[in-house]
């Protein structure tokens, strides 16, 4: 299911708002857009603490809700793994991230991990989990 922006009067040329307004020119509907966890990500992220997790949810919510425009720094590009990016919990706050790629119309969270720079092997680690989860979800 692909997030969208219906316009449903007109809208004096304006580009498509990613929030629900009414106004007596332009009713906009919006909807989200789809983050799924593969099972294995869904593990690590049920194993953080409780407040971690929460953090985690949250930004799955955000993610959901602009798709693609959600910028920095809430999500950001991981550095030499082409088209692999990171959800930013607490704006870059926290110290885990959630490892995702855009696969046609829904964000796949394929790995949790740490934060880069608090501990760039754990990191490293979870970045090559995604990239095998993925491949395999990809090959299916």
């Amino acid at each position: 299911m692909r997030a969208a922006c219906q316009v449903i009067a007109g809208s004096g040329g304006l580009p498509p708002a990613r929030r629900a307004f009414h106004n007596k020119r332009v009713i906009v509907r919006w909807l989200m857009w789809l983050v799924l966890y593969l099972p294995e990500a869904r593990q690590e992220r049920a194993a953080l603490p409780k407040a971690e997790r929460a953090a985690l949810i949250n930004a799955d919510a955000k993610l959901g809700a602009f798709g693609p425009l959600l910028g920095y720094p809430h999500t950001s590009a991981v550095r030499g793994a082409e088209s692999l990016r990171e959800l930013r919990p607490r704006a870059g706050r926290s110290a885990w991230r959630a490892l995702y790629r855009q696969v046609g119309e829904v964000f796949v969270v394929a790995a949790v991990g740490p934060e880069a720079q608090s501990d760039p092997r754990g990191f490293d680690r979870a970045v090559r989990r995604a990239f095998e989860r993925l491949t395999k979800v990809e090959e299916d």
